[in-house]
């Protein structure tokens, strides 16, 4: 039988990569959005905190909903 390619610790640090992607690309998003009406750089830098923030909230979210125990 084959064993799985990647150590458990392998797996967290590839999960961890992820979710940092994940979080990052929301909070990058917010800012080239924000791009589209000439902001100023604390609206800019508010507008990538916001998005940050509301990635983390998605994946706080998303982690919950995919969790294998059903019953939590």
């Amino acid at each position: 039988m084959v064993g799985p390619s990647l150590s458990d610790d392998e797996r967290d640090a590839a999960s961890l990569r992820l979710k940092l992607f994940f979080v990052v690309l929301v909070g990058a998003s917010g800012g080239l959005i924000s791009l589209q009406v000439d902001p100023t750089p604390v609206e800019l830098a508010l507008s990538v905190l916001g998005g940050l923030l509301l990635g983390w909230v998605l994946l706080v979210f998303l982690v919950r909903s995919f969790r294998e125990d059903p019953r939590r």
